[in-house]
């Protein structure tokens, strides 16, 4: 049976391709905390669909969902109802060995709070994905050392999390996260703790991996770095409420205030 089972998580994380498939579908994905008068809708009936080479940004007031769909979307949570697909694979189908599989080789998340292990350099944070998945530390390493130049830290390789700044932290997450054949980029507030140049060039960095091919879902409070994306979706109240392209992230943004 285990067997069985890692060979439907493998398949399911190491599969070509499909550009014809969407990376990720939400279906009237829910997730709920707590039961009867102290239940708490945290998302609800979300519908999302993100294909190949898209990037979507998520916007809302705090406390709208946002999160909890991008821990939806990366495995992370299981939806209360509904259900959430990524790579054709069902994530409620699988078990949390599976998913873990899954979100190891087909899934990068940059969390808001960075993640980072403490006892490891740069260069060994960024690499543990790829060692967990069977890669030689080396050639693991060799690959760290190209993503880390790619958002600008290559400098930290051998520097730990305590020694690095919010800003630096913060570039490291990110370069862990797009690591690796990731076909889909979930960014939690990507650019907060980053200056203005700095975060122009992690956009282009996720607007890049989108037009490689991932699928990139991310979600900001900012209009001017929704700009970058092909469509905002805008939630309130654990619901998706509107969706526009970039041009009208500033009237969704002013709406969320009403």
């Amino acid at each position: 049976m285990i067997g069985r089972r890692r060979k439907r998580a493998d398949a399911a994380a190491s599969s070509v391709a499909d550009v014809t498939q969407p990376v990720l579908q939400m279906r009237h994905a829910t997730r709920t905390h707590g039961i009867d008068a102290r239940e708490v809708i945290a998302l609800d009936r979300a519908d999302l669909t993100v294909a190949s080479g898209e990037f979507v940004a998520i916007m809302g007031p705090s406390g709208s969902g946002k999160s909890t769909l991008l821990n939806l979307a990366g495995g992370l949570d299981v939806a209360t109802s509904g259900d959430v697909v990524v790579e054709g694979a069902s994530l409620g189908a699988l078990s949390v060995a599976e998913r873990a599989v899954l979100r190891r080789r087909s899934i990068g998340y940059v969390f808001q709070d960075f993640n980072l292990l403490p006892a490891l350099t740069a260069a060994e944070n960024v690499a543990f994905p790829l060692e967990l998945d069977g890669w030689s530390a080396g050639r693991a390493r060799a690959a760290a050392n190209v993503v880390l130049n790619e958002v600008g830290v290559a400098e930290l390789a051998d520097r730990r999390p305590e020694d690095m700044s919010g800003g630096q932290a913060q570039r490291v997450a990110i370069a862990r996260a797009l690591i690796g054949n990731r076909r889909l980029v979930l960014a939690d507030e990507p650019t907060g703790a980053l200056d203005s140049a700095t975060g122009t060039a992690i956009m282009h960095l996720l607007r890049e991996r989108a037009d490689a091919g991932a699928a990139v879902l991310m979600v900001t409070h900012e209009a001017r770095f929704a700009a970058w994306a092909d469509r905002t979706v805008f939630l309130r109240d654990g619901r998706i409420a509107d969706s526009t392209g970039p041009s009208n992230a500033d009237d969704l943004l002013t709406e969320s205030a009403r």
